[in-house]
């Protein structure tokens, strides 16, 4: 059969993907969301998981806790401004963040590889400490497994993250409305960049540094001020515009972005330029997406201006009725585009 033949069949040829796994499904696109769609959800649909947010609410006596895990894999484990460690760290704490929870305790469980160096292990395990630290919470158990020489980049390791939720707060990606202000709490693409000159995959030296950082504290002063945030979400894999289209389709809103407003480092915005890349679909590590209701935007937004991580927080956007689950910009041109989530991966995996 010829390839013309192959084109105009009635059955398409599948997709690489639809029988395999690749790269892009870990990729926080498309793909990703699809194999959650597909196949874990209806194995293991129930109402926290059909939530659709980073993590689960749950109700026990006396209250709410929320609970979620990661697995990290990033590689070099060591980067400009962070490791393994620190990110396994406060990328948990930052998910129960997220749900508005104050985190307590994690778990974790190390998958390390025969050959690593002792020396590794222990600038990871302290570095681990002193994130834990800074968050102000306990790791308080854990695992160890060990695997053959060349089945890992060294080092794995999955978290799993537990907080309790306030009486007051109510946060989750379904609780847009049209009206509420988007706040971004800085700089984007800085954690994917700097990963990628760790690799010396940029072909030149750069000075930029990975953003990773614990925001809980930066989240316990939001919700100290306003109770009114109704969304909340770190913009990890897949970067700002994957995480705004989640959002958008939780609540079956559209969202509206102003490209002027959205803040890019100079160095990271030339790189990006250079490779190809989109800032918005660059992942981050200490940066967070706030939704929340106009009359109270100015107010949240000087409380997160007098914290660590929250210094140049500005609003990029607004939520709209329409279209509904879709996020538009409006470019620096003047023109409107549509801000989509990606098919396959535009990065080598950086968390």
């Amino acid at each position: 059969m010829s390839e013309v033949d192959i084109v105009g069949a009635v059955c398409p040829v599948p997709l690489p993907h639809e029988d395999i796994i690749v790269m892009g499904h870990g990729s926080g696109g498309k793909l990703g969301a699809d194999l959650v769609s597909k196949l874990f959800m209806p194995a293991f649909d129930n109402v926290f998981l059909g939530a659709g947010d980073d993590g689960a609410v749950l109700s026990i006596p006396g209250g709410r806790i929320a609970i979620s895990t990661d697995s990290h894999v990033v590689f070099p484990l060591f980067f400009p401004g962070g490791d393994i460690g620190h990110l396994s760290v406060c990328g948990t704490v930052n998910d129960v963040s997220m749900m508005g929870a104050k985190p307590l305790y994690m778990s974790v469980g190390f998958i390390l590889e025969e050959g690593l160096s002792m020396d590794t292990l222990r600038r990871v395990v302290n570095s681990m400490k002193l994130a834990a630290e800074e968050a102000g919470i306990k790791i308080v158990t854990g695992d160890t497994k060990v695997v053959q020489r060349g089945k890992a980049d060294g080092l794995y390791i999955n978290t799993t993250g537990v907080g309790i939720i306030p009486p007051s707060v109510n946060v989750s990606g379904s609780r847009a409305r049209a009206g509420d202000s988007v706040i971004l709490s800085g700089t984007i693409g800085d954690h994917g960049i700097a990963v990628l000159g760790a690799r010396g995959e940029l072909g030149f030296e750069s000075d930029i540094q990975s953003d990773s950082a614990p925001l809980n504290h930066l989240v316990s002063a939001m919700l100290e001020a306003s109770d009114n945030i109704h969304v909340l979400r770190d913009p990890t894999r897949g970067g700002v515009a994957t995480t705004l289209n989640e959002i958008a389709k939780q609540s079956k809103v559209g969202i509206l972005l102003n490209e002027s407003s959205i803040p890019v480092r100079p160095a990271v915005a030339s790189v990006c330029e250079m490779l190809g890349f989109d800032p918005l679909y660059v992942a981050n590590e200490g940066k967070l997406l706030a939704i929340v209701a106009p009359e109270d935007t100015e107010k949240i937004l000087a409380v997160m201006r007098k914290t660590k991580y929250g210094q140049d927080a500005v609003i990029i956007g607004e939520v709209q009725a329409k279209p509904q689950n879709r996020v538009i910009m409006k470019t620096t041109l003047g023109s409107t585009r549509v801000v989509d989530v990606l098919m396959g991966e535009m990065l080598p995996r950086i968390c």
